[in-house]
């Protein structure tokens, strides 16, 4: 059995047991967490599609560690203006245990 899910505006494929790493959610390490924006369910070749999510299915998790992604650059410069600026940003991102697909 297995899901697609959405949150922090992309897809996950999910089933049981599955450690996934999304974009931050709140909540501290150790808090259970339910997603309800699911797409589409598969279950013993049986599958449903919602349009756009299934209104009873709800993916429960727990929050298991919350990391920072690798620095990116970003550089601007303007010729012969002296202009230059770097910025760089690192996302946050939370690792998401799922325990359970509860179909409603």
């Amino acid at each position: 059995m297995y899901a697609v899910v959405k949150t922090g505006g992309k897809e996950y494929r999910v089933s049981k047991g599955d450690l996934i790493r999304v974009e931050k959610l709140d909540g501290a390490i150790g808090d259970q967490v339910s997603l309800q924006d699911v797409l589409m369910v598969s279950q013993e070749g049986e599958v449903q599609v919602g349009t756009p999510t299934l209104a009873n299915v709800v993916i429960k998790g727990e929050i298991v560690q919350e990391t920072k992604g690798k620095k990116v650059l970003t550089y601007k410069m303007k010729k012969r203006k002296n202009y230059r600026r770097f910025k760089g940003h690192r996302q946050t991102y939370t690792y998401l245990k799922v325990n359970d697909i509860h179909l409603g």
